[in-house]
């Protein structure tokens, strides 16, 4: 199995270094990476359009090899596939990760990282995006291991329309509680815009504390993770709000 893994913290975190390392222990695997050359954190699943991207190949620990681009995350994937297939690599399977801080609930609409193993299963290929909560994490012992069982569980059940969401509490493997399915919920912000002015221009840049919910409802991924659990989650592309499709269609709209 030929796996491709990318990132949005750009090509030298500790994050994709350690999923490298995770995915590298399994023996039937070859691992080729290709991700963002700078810090790409936000970009969801934008693509560049109108700029040319250059590739440069890298030597890269446990990975057969590695492409620096100097673009998003999702055309890290879109290229990377493109690239390797040019040279007879033909991959199965995108890995996004491990990301420096959480991708839960409303925020995986703007994650690169989710972007990115979206872009992977819009390419056809099972994928999964792995992320370890708060943005300097130390523990990423968990979101290695779940990483290498969801390898295997993808393999051999998923569609690719299908992308595995996981994220994993900043803390000691053996503290968390467990591992939790679950749904998307609400990721909210005590959030603020600082602003200074500068040579006559004010700007602004965003800024906020995640807010922490009473619920108790783990099987909502934002909680789970706050609540101590690792979560993992399911998530599609087709973004049609299905049970709202009948009502539409009683509007009898028309031209």
């Amino acid at each position: 199995m030929r796996v491709l893994i990318a990132n949005d913290d750009g090509i030298f975190s500790t994050g994709i270094a350690k999923l490298t390392e995770a995915l590298g222990t399994i023996e039937e695997t070859e691992i080729y990476v290709c991700a963002p050359r700078t810090q790409q954190s936000g970009k969801s699943h934008s693509i560049s359009m109108s700029k040319p991207m250059e590739v440069t190949e890298l030597a890269f620990s446990n990975a057969k090899l590695a492409l620096s681009v100097n673009g998003t995350p999702a055309d890290c994937v879109m290229l990377g596939l493109r690239y390797l297939q040019a040279k007879g690599i033909d991959i199965d399977m995108v890995f996004s990760g491990i990301n420096e801080g959480s991708n839960l609930g409303t925020d995986t609409i703007y994650s690169g990282t989710v972007g990115a193993a979206m872009e992977g299963a819009l390419c056809g290929k099972p994928s999964v995006a792995v992320s370890v909560e708060t943005h300097s994490p130390t523990h990423f012992e968990a979101a290695q291991e779940l990483a290498v069982q969801a390898y295997y569980r993808v393999k051999e059940m998923m569609d690719p329309m299908t992308v595995i969401n996981i994220n994993t509490p900043d803390i000691p493997k053996e503290e968390i509680k467990g591992v939790k399915v679950t749904r998307v919920g609400r990721r909210e912000y005590d959030a603020w815009f600082d602003s200074e002015l500068s040579g006559g221009v004010r700007r602004y840049r965003y800024g906020g504390d995640p807010v922490v919910y009473k619920s108790k409802n783990t099987d909502i991924d934002v909680i789970a993770v706050q609540e101590g659990y690792a979560s993992v989650t399911p998530l599609m592309f087709d973004l049609t709000a299905h049970d709202k499709l009948e009502e539409i269609r009683r509007w009898k709209l028309d031209v």
